[in-house]
């Protein structure tokens, strides 16, 4: 992992700027921080579907475009209710390019922040991407957590 100071999603970096779909996996990250389904639905096709992580920091794999949908929109919707905001640092980040098809690895520290409590979820995801006729989809996520720090209060709320 890389030890130099975490980057919020809203700020440039030199270290991780020239790595391949760089910019689409922060496109990825902001879209699911500000809940912003219809971006997040365009670049992603998932057509080899995704795993996730849920509430508890399980594993939840999703199989289907029907299954990713409901995720993302119940996800949301559940987010909101709460009147919680989840935010993500990056890490890491390294990617490679090859002809139509790319991965990169992303570390980052995803953050969830209800009321005054805020909880932290260290994870590593492995992306593939796929050239497409609309330009570069995301065609697999395989997210697993490293490490979190969940206050009482929100551990006992889920």
């Amino acid at each position: 992992m890389n030890t130099s100071t975490p980057l919020p999603l809203d700020e440039s970096s030199l270290a991780f700027g020239d790595q391949p779909f760089y910019d689409l996996t922060l496109t990825l990250l902001r879209s699911v921080r500000d809940h912003d389904f219809a971006t997040l639905a365009a670049l992603c096709d998932d057509d080899f579907g995704i795993v996730d992580i849920d509430v508890t920091g399980a594993a939840r794999p999703i199989r289907d475009r029907a299954e990713w949908e409901e995720w993302f929109t119940n996800l949301f919707t559940t987010l909101e209710t709460m009147g919680a905001a989840t935010d993500s640092l990056i890490l890491d980040y390294k990617a490679l390019s090859q002809g139509t098809l790319g991965f990169g690895v992303l570390e980052f520290r995803q953050t969830l922040t209800v009321g005054p409590h805020v909880a932290t979820f260290d994870c590593m995801a492995t992306i593939i991407w796929k050239l497409t006729e609309q330009g570069w989809r995301e065609a697999r996520w395989h997210a697993s957590l490293i490490s979190s720090d969940i206050p009482a209060a929100l551990a006992t709320a889920a």
